[in-house]
């Protein structure tokens, strides 16, 4: 239950009451009422402008609008009191067996709590990753991969029907450069001598079984062959290869695709020539001739009639040409057709994962796409570079890539779940700084070991509670028969009302495509944890496990099996496993 869409139904009842009694005017407009955290905790734990926004309408002064609904408010078994402040802001201070309440509603959800609505089954696609199929993945698209991932779980739990899709760039000249590389390996692997890699192919040690594996199945039918013979297949095998390679690497990762669409299918199926010639007809394609580059103008410019699309209605600084001199379509126009037929799929809301050097081609795509349909939406986040460090100093770990560092070989050092959570601990972009010794340190610095520790620590103290009392049963259903009302201290209901914040920070993340903002909220929940579970240190009343008391104990357990739920249930959000106890 999100606690303030909870008490915004209640608002809007009682202004509805309010109306029909005369008080206020029968059809008012409550689209724009806030209900949300007072900017002052101390103030409350519920504010609304309600009378602030209905002024107007109502041709009343806020205060007096508020005079009206504030009595109403106040009759409310779940508030405790209510304040009007400043001109007219009503601020709600709620019973403590609210939040008590709020537990069992979390152990009775379980993992599905904070599940929401808000999307109604809305198709949304998440096109992350798409890197190019001529190697393993590097670093950089290390963190476009976990926010991708972790976006998309994200907007699932915020009621979205989610569609993961990686577009295969296998269309350009580089593909070519992946089959010539593959060609040397394969010369490689029939006992010739290649020397060193010349300059312009891919050297990685990666595309060594790529060599071994046509020797096998194409033996020497292509040794001394010219090209004209063998580039086509040894491309289609060498990116099958590759994206292989990338699935294998990806799923180390947690992160699996549901599709993958083929840029060179655009091509050959003349998809291409359909979405240009239907842009045509909308007059949203034209022939003319570009201004020439600002700044210095390049050496090679030529002014030549292109053909064009005219982004510049639709946003863009500049129209854009769709066409090279030589007839081949541009990459701005295969990535057109490309998201029509995300559109044509059903996708009315995209969102596209790319690295920072990608930034200056955000506007265009929106452009394309608001061309493409009137009720098309892209939004495109950006992922800033991540910079390795060990103990503080930049860090290059060995590599078998040829020229960076590998997706896997971060992984590997310290883990799956490590790597997906620190990628998450900054705004998608921000510079992310990751340390090698200080991911896997053991302390409160440490996010991913801070919460983790929380759910650890809750399950040792739920098994020692067991061993302590013979007949407890600590199932969450019995957990559910729990007296929460014995849950009275203020850390106590601190650490409810952080729980039960949980609903809202979905919504809210989900609306802004912000997973980042999942990790924080879990930080903070545990250092709620951490703080409550010192102070029974310092006092024995306060411990989560009482001598003598099955009850209170009970309660306890109730409570921090709820924080427990919570965090699972936003670490599965982050795609990370929570642990049971650390090692």
């Amino acid at each position: 239950m999100n606690v303030f869409t909870h008490f915004r139904g209640i608002i809007d009842t009682e202004l509805a009451a309010l109306s029909a009694a005369g008080d206020l005017p029968e059809t008012l407009d409550t689209k724009n009422i806030a209900v949300e955290p007072p900017r002052d905790a101390s103030h409350g734990d519920i504010a609304t402008n309600a009378a602030l926004v209905l002024s107007k309408q109502a041709k009343r002064k806020p205060r007096d609008i508020a005079e009206l609904l504030a009595p109403r408010l106040e009759g409310l078994s779940d508030v405790d009191a209510v304040e009007i402040a400043g001109p007219g802001f009503i601020n709600l201070r709620l019973a403590p067996s609210f939040w008590q309440n709020q537990v069992l509603i979390i152990l009775e959800d379980g993992k599905a709590f904070g599940s929401s609505e808000m999307g109604a089954g809305e198709p949304v696609n998440v096109e992350y990753v798409s890197a190019n199929p001529t190697g393993p993945l590097h670093v950089g698209h290390t963190r476009g991969a976990v926010f991708g991932d972790a976006l998309s779980n994200l907007l699932s739990k915020a009621g979205f029907k989610v569609s993961k899709e990686y577009l295969i760039n296998d269309a350009g000249g580089q593909i070519d450069v992946l089959a010539r590389s593959s060609y040397l390996r394969y010369c490689e692997a029939h006992g010739r001598d290649i020397g060193a890699i010349p300059e312009g192919l891919y050297p990685g040690e990666y595309l060594i079984p790529v060599g071994e594996m046509l020797k096998e199945k194409y033996g020497d039918k292509w040794l001394d062959a010219d090209e004209s013979e063998w580039i086509e297949t040894i491309r289609d095998e060498a990116t099958d290869a590759m994206m292989d390679l990338i699935r294998e690497d990806l799923k180390v990762l947690g992160v699996e695709h549901e599709v993958f669409f083929s840029e060179k299918t655009l091509h050959k199926s003349g998809r291409i020539d359909e979405v240009i010639a239907d842009l045509r007809a909308r007059g949203h394609i034209y022939e003319g001739v570009l201004e020439p580059p600002k700044g210095k103008k390049p050496d090679d410019w030529e002014a030549r009639e292109q053909t064009l699309f005219r982004a510049t209605d639709f946003g863009d600084d500049v129209d854009r040409a769709l066409q090279k001199s030589n007839g081949d379509y541009t990459y701005f126009g295969a990535d057109i057709a490309y998201h029509y037929d995300k559109y044509q799929r059903g996708f009315k809301n995209m969102i596209n994962v790319w690295g920072a050097d990608h930034g200056g081609y955000v506007k265009r795509m929106q452009a394309a796409v608001k061309g493409l349909a009137e009720d098309g939406d892209l939004d495109v986040k950006l992922c800033q570079l991540v910079r390795l460090f060990r103990d503080g100093e930049p860090f290059k770990m060995s590599k078998r890539s040829g020229n960076f560092i590998t997706m896997r070989d971060v992984v590997d050092e310290v883990g799956r779940d490590v790597t997906r959570f620190i990628m998450l601990t900054r705004k998608n972009d921000a510079p992310l700084d990751f340390d090698f010794a200080k991911v896997t340190e053991q302390s409160k610095d440490n996010p991913v070991f801070y919460v983790q520790y929380a759910h650890a620590r809750i399950c040792s103290v739920i098994g020692k509670a067991q061993a302590a009392f013979a007949d407890l049963d600590a199932s969450d259903e019995a957990l559910a028969g729990a007296d929460v009302s014995k849950l009275s201290h203020e850390s106590e209901i601190a650490m409810i009302q952080q729980c039960a914040a949980w609903p809202r920070m979905v919504e809210a993340a989900a609306e802004a495509h912000e997973p980042h903002r999942i990790a924080f909220f879990l930080y903070d929940l545990a250092s709620e944890f951490h703080t409550f579970w010192n102070k029974g240190n310092d006092n024995p009343s306060l411990r989560f496990i009482i001598d003598g008391d099955e009850e209170m104990t009970k309660a306890r357990l109730a409570l921090i099996r709820s924080v427990a739920l919570v965090i699972a249930s936003g670490l599965e959000v982050l795609g990370v496993t929570p642990v049971e106890e650390m090692r």
